[in-house]
């Protein structure tokens, strides 16, 4: 049986975990989300805490079990943390910020590129080379992160691009001239 799907999610004080017809909502202080669970996962909405059950063993129910308990439990904590996604930006003249809610950025194309955030995303420039996309969304924070990565990825000869703050770019070696 899935370790990670047996583990009841106690929830905090101050949010309301609903469950109606497959759809959970979770209601905390920084908002609220919902979400359609697949109808053959059994959720238990307790005092305080929740649950998630599988009705056999078959590899489909196995693989949901775990996937199921992770999202109800980032849907608990994104409406009382939130999360974060921290972005750097590598190169000379690159720079980012930011003008009403959109994201510009400037790295190294004839044209500011600007990004208009999703309905719950939000943009912080802390400094010019430096960019935190925020949300309560575990899934819609990575997938606007992800986007602005894509805009400039990090290229593997001198790491110049738009990273991850932890991620590691593997780089490859230069011509190297032949010597004689």
């Amino acid at each position: 049986m899935s370790r990670i799907g047996r583990k009841p999610i106690t929830i905090p004080n101050g949010v309301n975990v609903t469950l109606d017809n497959g759809v959970l909502t979770v209601k905390g202080p920084k908002g609220a989300l919902s979400r359609e669970l697949h109808r053959d996962m059994k959720v238990v909405v307790g005092d305080n805490e929740v649950s998630v059950e599988r009705p056999s063993d078959n590899k489909l129910h196995r693989s949901l079990h775990g996937t199921t308990r992770s999202v109800v439990a980032n849907m608990i904590s994104g409406v009382t943390e939130g999360f974060s996604k921290n972005l750097d930006l590598v190169g000379v003249g690159y720079r980012a910020n930011k003008t009403g809610n959109k994201l510009v950025l400037n790295v190294g194309y004839s044209h500011p590129v600007e990004i208009e955030p999703e309905k719950g995303i939000e943009f912080e420039v802390p400094s010019n080379t430096k960019v935190i996309v925020k949300g309560i969304d575990k899934e819609l924070v990575g997938a606007t992160a992800a986007k602005v990565r894509s805009v400039r990825e990090p290229e593997p000869y001198k790491g110049k691009g738009i990273k991850y703050e932890n991620e590691r770019i593997l780089r490859k070696e230069g011509k190297a001239g032949k010597k004689k």
